[in-house]
């Protein structure tokens, strides 16, 4: 049997960060955790350099962590492929690579990292094989998942100390804010962060929280919706600026960087997250945290949010899962959120509870990676 030590990983930035911000946290674990050799082949480096700022987006090679990251060029260059090649969410792989992996012996273990679901067909798709019409290469299809027959979630070795040493630490708190221009919090505040795609519901989502019982911070990251909620606001804003409605402060923060944005999640109450990097992150971070799902004409996103809705909420109370429930479905359907808020209000410590018990959970099973170097280490 060959080692498995060295990986290829391909991805193509569609519209968003979350592909990037997946192939890099992998990478990045490979290399840190198993000292693999990794090379990281991204075709917009401008998107990763913002997840990742010590990255020089102009250079077309360079080691960032001890991971490699290049620029995928085209034409594509002569290189000998690694024992590992990953092709993320379905990016299609240079022909002239496919041809030098053909002619490597012996060939490298051919993985196609998909998109997270908690679809019932996920287990029976996990590591499911697709021969190449013309060269003797054989493809798997690698499910990330939920539970057991999948390919797990990414989760660092040391995440979960990290996020609990910096959730039981007042003064690295104090700092993360300080760093980032937010001052101390008000006696009694709720702070929130609240990252999305461009959704109608946000007005009535600011409205709810300025008319809260007690002070809440908004702590909005510089994105997609920010045009929305400076529009709810009848303001312009930027990041730095802040904003009081009623018992509601609105903070408009830079774009974070991939680490300084899981310490926003962490020290927040409650997270708005979207797409599939940010809504892994919100679960490592043990709060309760609502789902924005990318939106697809298709309506497969609604499939996606039902089937995780099912899994996430069983082990809620029942009224404490309705309430939750109707949030996400709120929120996804950009109507209906100041009630669903109220509702969720009610059930605060029961939700907090039980975001603390999944974290809990999902931290006992096998992570994405290890998963992903003993299915290579078996099968070379």
């Amino acid at each position: 049997m060959a080692d498995c030590n060295s990986w290829d990983i391909f991805c193509t930035v569609i519209d968003n960060y979350g592909d990037a911000g997946v192939s890099w946290r992998l990478a990045r674990q490979l290399a840190q955790e198993y000292g693999h050799t990794v090379r990281l082949w991204v075709d917009r480096l401008e998107v990763l350099a913002r997840l990742t700022p010590q990255l020089d987006a102009a250079r077309a090679s360079q080691q960032v962590a001890g991971v490699e990251v290049c620029h995928w060029p085209s034409p594509f260059p002569e290189v000998v492929p690694h024992d590992g090649v990953i092709e993320a969410f379905g990016c299609t792989l240079p022909e002239t690579f496919l041809a030098a992996m053909a002619r490597r012996s012996p060939p490298p273990l051919w993985i196609n990292l998909e998109y997270l679901s908690a679809e019932a067909w996920v287990p029976q798709h996990h590591l499911m094989v697709s021969p190449h019409p013309r060269l003797p290469l054989t493809k798997y299809f690698f499910f990330p998942g939920f539970g057991a027959h999948t390919g797990g979630l990414l989760r660092e070795r040391d995440l979960t100390r990290q996020r609990a040493a910096f959730q039981a630490d007042p003064a690295a708190q104090a700092a993360f804010w300080q760093r980032w221009g937010v001052g101390p919090a008000r006696p009694g505040e709720r702070r929130i962060s609240l990252f999305a795609y461009e959704n109608a519901a946000v007005a009535e989502l600011l409205h709810v929280l300025a008319h809260s019982a007690r002070p809440v911070t908004c702590l909005i990251p510089e994105g997609r919706l920010l045009p929305q909620v400076a529009a709810a606001l009848m303001l312009p804003l930027a990041p730095g600026q802040a904003v009081e409605r009623g018992m509601l402060r609105v903070q408009v923060l830079p774009f974070l960087p991939q680490d300084e944005y899981d310490r926003l999640l962490w020290a927040c109450d409650f997270n708005f997250v979207r797409g599939e990097d940010s809504f892994v992150r919100a679960q490592w971070a043990a709060r309760p945290f609502a789902w924005h799902i990318y939106p697809q004409e298709d309506g497969a996103h609604w499939r996606k949010l039902e089937a995780f809705t099912a899994v996430y909420v069983s082990g809620l109370p029942p009224q404490a899962a309705n309430a939750l429930s109707a949030l996400w479905q709120a929120w996804n359907r950009q109507t209906g959120v100041r009630e669903a808020w109220q509702a969720c209000e009610a059930h605060w410590e029961s939700l907090a509870h039980h975001a603390a018990a999944w974290e809990k959970h999902l931290a006992g099973q096998p992570d994405l990676a290890s998963l992903l170097v003993q299915f290579c280490g078996k099968m070379l």
